[in-house]
């Protein structure tokens, strides 16, 4: 279960239901868009409407949330997620429990962040 962040027991922490969250294992690998407009493919976001513009603080945290919470694949993570700025708003993302235990666990320092 590559990518996936275990609980002490060896059960993942859980996106959905049935569903495990995604954790990239360190999070200088986030090398995501900084600046500009972010378009979400369907498969991470149903509506019409899957572009952000991450020069809006808010649509920045609802195109991170989006992501952190819907995506199955690492890839994702690398390539629409920045680690510094992940770390700065942390704090601010509405996420669920164990997406955010899930992150959490394997990097402790965004607890902190």
């Amino acid at each position: 279960m590559q990518g996936l962040s275990p609980t002490a027991a060896g059960v993942p922490h859980l996106a959905q239901p049935g569903r495990p969250a995604v954790v990239a294992r360190t999070l200088a690998e986030l090398t995501g868009p900084t600046r500009g407009v972010v378009e979400l493919p369907v498969r991470l976001m149903w509506c019409p409407d899957r572009r952000f513009d991450l020069g809006d603080p808010d649509q920045l945290l609802w195109m991170y949330e989006n992501v952190l919470r819907e995506t199955t694949r690492t890839d994702d993570l690398r390539d629409l997620i920045n680690g510094r700025t992940l770390r700065r708003v942390w704090r601010l993302l509405n996420l669920p429990r164990g997406v955010r235990q899930a992150w959490e666990s394997r990097h402790p320092g965004l607890r902190t962040a």
